[in-house]
């Protein structure tokens, strides 16, 4: 997939800046809105005037996503990303020997070469290091044994947990304070015992994790936040 260019066109009366790429994999012409940026994808065969056509047929879409989305904060210099629930700033410090380093408030990077790939790297393998502990602790505590740990980065899941006892995590919960991912942990670890959400179950999850209660109400409420980091554009096709 080529990484494509920007064209300026005009929709709903205004000059909107539309990302253009072409995928080779791809079937069918299709949108995506991350918060201020349009990306309108082209499979092959199709031509960039088809694909503009697409997009202003598709006008009055793009503007309510436009409106709805929040602007999204990508892992560049000068950008506040959260790490533990508390935001650091990502700058670039010539001669830092190490190609990213955590020091109180500011995630510092040797060089801004490369940078969103070595955040989202560090954060992920942060979050497996983090899940991982957590997962451990918790199924000691049950006397159960996981088959495994997958990190992923799903739109609408947290985690989940299969019936031969492989449990997966979505990696943006090392974005949120401490107690959420621990959660999310417990919760899973939880299915290894119960392959439901019935009153035994919540009792092994409050049991494993006092602040159940409390993650539930924060992911509610924040957890859709934490997909304006990085990359998590939602989309439409034709």
């Amino acid at each position: 997939m080529s990484t494509g260019r920007y064209r300026e066109v005009r929709l709903g009366g205004r000059g909107l800046r539309v990302r253009v790429r072409r995928n080779r994999r791809a079937r069918r012409i299709s949108l995506r809105v991350q918060g201020g940026e349009v990306r309108l994808t082209l499979p092959p065969g199709a031509s960039e005037a088809a694909g503009l056509a697409f997009l202003k047929s598709r006008g009055d879409w793009v503007e309510d996503r436009l409106r709805e989305a929040p602007a999204p904060v990508p892992f560049l210099p000068g950008e506040a990303v959260p790490f533990r629930g508390r935001p650091r700033r990502i700058c670039v410090v010539p001669g830092l020997r190490d190609p990213l380093r955590l020091e109180e408030d500011r995630i510092m990077l040797a060089t801004a070469a490369g940078c969103e790939r070595l955040v989202e790297g560090w954060l992920r393998r942060e979050a497996r290091r983090a899940f991982e502990e957590a997962v451990a602790r918790h199924a000691a505590s049950l006397g159960v044994e996981p088959g495994g740990i997958s990190m992923r980065d799903q739109k609408t899941r947290w985690g989940s947990a299969s019936a031969a006892g492989r449990l997966n995590f979505n990696w943006r919960p090392i974005m949120a304070p401490p107690f959420v991912l621990d959660y999310l942990a417990a919760h899973e670890v939880a299915h290894l015992r119960e392959m439901n959400h019935g009153p035994r179950f919540w009792s092994l999850c409050r049991r494993l994790c006092p602040e159940t209660d409390a993650a539930e109400r924060w992911l509610k409420a924040e957890g859709p936040g934490l997909h304006r980091y990085g990359r998590e554009p939602v989309g439409a096709e034709g």
